[in-house]
């Protein structure tokens, strides 16, 4: 796919890039290049391809799902700037 000036301009335009005339030439060659490249992905057969979201095989560690109550506000209160019957206090912001 061959871009021109103008589909260069609306889509910097659309991007909200501003770009000086002299520019639009080298652009639109890149921009097309890069869509051919796009295009060449398209045609590559993927069917019985299992998606992956890495290339290493890995599972991540997990703990074990327990609810529990803490057990420690002072530790949790220490860095807060200000508290309150065992609650952040914070000003105000919006009035």
């Amino acid at each position: 796919m061959s871009l021109d000036k103008d589909t260069v301009r609306k889509i910097a335009n659309l991007a909200r890039l501003e770009v000086r005339d002299d520019e639009l030439n080298h652009l639109a060659g890149e921009l097309s290049n890069i869509l051919q490249f796009v295009e060449q992905l398209a045609e590559v057969n993927t069917d019985g391809v299992a998606p992956m979201t890495s290339v290493a095989h890995m599972e991540l560690p997990r703990r074990a799902d327990e609810v529990t109550d803490g057990g420690y506000p002072d530790k949790v209160l220490a860095n807060a700037p200000e508290r309150n019957d065992g609650f952040f206090l914070v000003p105000k912001v919006v009035e």
